[in-house]
């Protein structure tokens, strides 16, 4: 039985709906209530709901905020049954949590759990890691807590309540929390103090412990690991109740924006929500100090967040800024917040987004680059760079900015129900996210290059090939989290709405308008686009069912009951289909995949006159493994014409949809000592066969080359 209390939240203009996931809040509620009778019984019914709390946990918790046009749906409200995210939940629950687990629990490369046991005292040793560890570690706790929250794996509560256990031992007293100055405390150096320096990620850590302990609460109802998180946020509050300039600049990679309102969503509690508007707010203080600019466009405070237009700088730090500006905006409706953002995600996706989603171009650059006022330019690193420079070799792409990318663009879609930015969402997780971790999900890379020959024409940091570890461990227990929370993506709703967000083999059991909706989704989706949707239980009521038309997708086509729905299905749009709905009613989507050719806008220098591949939300890639003995990536050309055949291997890379291809070879031929030659007019090539596969899935045979974009013959 679902139960839903309408509640008027102190202070506020607007009546919030309550839904029984948040015993917390519906406990603060009672206590504000001026009748005596009605505070029993909201006493009565938090309690009730305590002792019957069950999993759930939403990917940003829209519920109760009152500028969200969608609210999501819980995790374990979602299951994957088969098929391609199936495979992959599976893959994260039997190998990459278990190993992540081994690795941060026995302290094989860096102590991550140990950190926190010397700074309770209950170990010895001293702080040898990168300062972000301690997020990295709750990162990696809030996917146990998704992936539990589907499972109930007593293996995963054990992770959890261990983990738990020592964050809170090691937390001090007033509730600061960041082991590297915790244990040089320990150890007699008073020197290290609080907020020193801003590149030690202090504020980063704790947004994400903030996170990971809201997500926890929210599918256990337990409130051990919630109130270490209060204390922390209490702390934040007393720091930056007045901060200086200074101290303001501690907002390095800000995840304590996200982590702020999320706790502010799971308790209810007023102060949270003005301490996620402080920080924001106090960006402005880091600007300037009199005539001086202090400020940076690698940190994005080189001018105030309000005056933005471009992206800029770290591509990690702006799309987590961007991310919690949409969040402030979904509870605020400040209108001075959605101007930058949809300026700047305009510049994202028509500028400086790559054909797999990736973003953060530069390994290193300069921001405000060429600018006449050369007092303002600052020294970026893993960064958006100008417009249209989209390098392939060189290509940065961090793992984390692609996931941050896809935070940003899920808090815009509650925002506003547009299927443009769950677009961008599909095209960053099948391609950009997925390709950070090897297929058997233990081994990952930090940088996602689009062209990848040997030997390297420079020196260039981070491998090339997957590997269990790298000293920046950020983006490996971010795709953790990442891919935990897929399922809670998958749809949303709306009032008597039902919003069909990505398609894969599933089935959902939630509640939509008061009444209890089961629904069976079943598809071979990414490589296939006949999607059946089966109604197991539903509402005699009328109500819609809402379907995403992918933005790739030309000629899509929806039936029910066999009967064809007549009218043009509009790409990038949400098709919707009203009406009383049966036990046993079926939905067939159809979405036309056949392979395309894509090209880059002629100002792209470094793609002219090439072609990359693309099929449904798949963007493919030339592997040297798939080559001819003696033809090198660099060596093969498609023509425009080219015939594209999908084929579909389920012995190959864990079964995947290739395509093959007619090309044709372009001999390189000798560029020894040379930058320019004549033309050779009678270097002829010569015909042959190529296989693509994913983008994805490469270098998962061995160390090799690979392209995406081909030259056009």
């Amino acid at each position: 039985m679902a139960i839903i209390l309408s509640q008027r939240r102190e202070g506020a203009k607007t009546t919030q709906r309550i839904s029984f996931a948040f015993p917390l809040r519906l406990r603060a509620f009672a206590r504000h209530q001026r009748n005596h009778q009605l505070n029993e019984l909201w006493a009565l019914v938090a309690a009730i709901l305590i002792a019957t709390q069950v999993s759930a946990g939403e990917v940003a918790d829209t519920t109760e905020s009152p500028h969200a046009k969608l609210q999501p749906i819980a995790l374990n409200d979602v299951r994957w049954t088969e098929g391609f995210w199936a495979d992959r939940f599976a893959t994260l629950r039997e190998k990459s949590i278990p190993t992540m687990w081994e690795l941060m629990r026995d302290g094989k490369y860096k102590p991550f759990l140990g950190h926190f046991k010397i700074a309770a005292g209950e170990a010895e040793g001293d702080y040898h890691g990168a300062p972000w560890n301690d997020g990295d570690f709750y990162k990696f706790l809030e996917a146990v807590a998704a992936v539990y929250a589907v499972t109930d794996d007593p293996k995963l509560a054990a992770i959890l309540d261990e983990s738990i256990a020592a964050i809170a031992q090691a937390q001090r007293d007033d509730g600061y929390l960041h082991t590297p100055v915790l244990i040089a405390h320990r150890h007699g150096d008073q020197s290290v103090q609080p907020f020193q320096d801003r590149h030690n990620f202090e504020m980063y850590n704790m947004g994400h412990l903030l996170t990971a302990a809201s997500l926890h609460y929210r599918v256990t109802g337990r409130e051990d690991f919630l109130e270490v998180a209060k204390k922390t946020a209490d702390f934040l509050c007393r720091t930056f109740e007045n901060p200086s300039p200074d101290l303001a600049r501690n907002s390095v990679c800000p995840s304590h924006y996200m982590g702020a309102i999320e706790l502010y969503r799971t308790t209810g509690d007023q102060k949270y929500l003005k301490l996620a508007q402080t920080f924001l707010e106090m960006r402005n203080l880091g600007v300037s100090d009199g005539d001086k600019i202090i400020g940076g466009d690698d940190n994005q405070d080189r001018i105030p967040f309000v005056d933005q237009r471009e992206a800029v700088g770290h591509a990690v730090r702006a799309n987590y800024l961007y991310a919690g500006a949409a969040d402030l905006y979904l509870e605020t409706g400040d209108a001075q917040l959605m101007k930058p953002l949809e300026a700047i995600w305009r510049n994202v996706v028509e500028r400086k987004l790559y054909v797999t989603g990736g973003c953060g171009a530069l390994y290193d650059g300069a921001s405000p680059d060429g600018s006449e006022q050369q007092e303002q330019i600052t020294r970026t690193h893993q960064a958006y760079g100008r417009n249209y420079q989209l390098p392939n070799l060189t290509a940065h792409n961090e793992t984390c900015a692609a996931i941050g990318n896809v935070l940003w663009n899920w808090r815009m879609f509650l925002a506003t129900g547009e299927g443009k930015y769950v677009d961008v969402i599909e095209l960053s997780l099948y391609n950009a996210i997925l390709a950070g971790m090897s297929l058997d999900g233990v081994d990952f890379f930090y940088v996602n290059p689009l062209r990848n020959i040997e030997p390297q024409p420079t020196a260039l940091r981070w491998a090339r090939t997957r590997v269990p570890f790298v000293t920046s461990f950020c983006c490996p227990p971010n795709v953790l989290r990442t891919l935990a929370e897929v399922s809670g993506m998958a749809y949303s709703r709306a009032g008597d709405e039902l919003w069909v967000n990505l398609y894969g083999g599933n089935r959902l059991s939630t509640e939509l308008n008061g009444s209890r909706l089961t629904i069976t989704q079943t598809t071979d989706y990414p490589w296939e686009g006949r999607i059946e949707f089966a109604v197991d239980e539903c509402s005699d009521q009328p109500f819609a069912l809402k379907f995403r038309i992918p933005g790739w997708c030309d000629g899509a086509t929806l039936s029910v009951n066999d009967e064809a729905v007549a009218g043009k299905l509009a790409s990038g749009s949400y098709a919707e289909l009203r009406r009383a709905w049966k036990v046993g009613d079926r939905v067939t989507l159809n979405l036309p995949m056949p392979p395309r050719l894509i090209e880059a806008n002629p100002q792209v220098e470094e793609t002219r006159n090439q072609l990359a591949v693309q099929r449904g939300p798949i963007v493919y890639c030339l592997e040297s493994p798939d080559l001819p003995a003696g033809v090198r990536v660099d060596e093969v050309a498609l023509a425009a014409d080219a015939t594209l055949r999908p084929v579909f291997e389920p012995r190959l890379l864990g079964g995947v949809t290739v395509i093959d291809a007619d090309a044709r070879t372009r001999p390189a031929g000798d560029w020894s000592g040379r930058l320019y030659r004549p033309l050779d007019g009678a270097a002829k090539g010569k015909a042959i066969d190529v296989r693509l596969v994913p983008y994805y899935a490469w270098a998962n045979r061995g160390a090799s080359e690979m392209t995406v974009w081909m030259p056009r013959d």
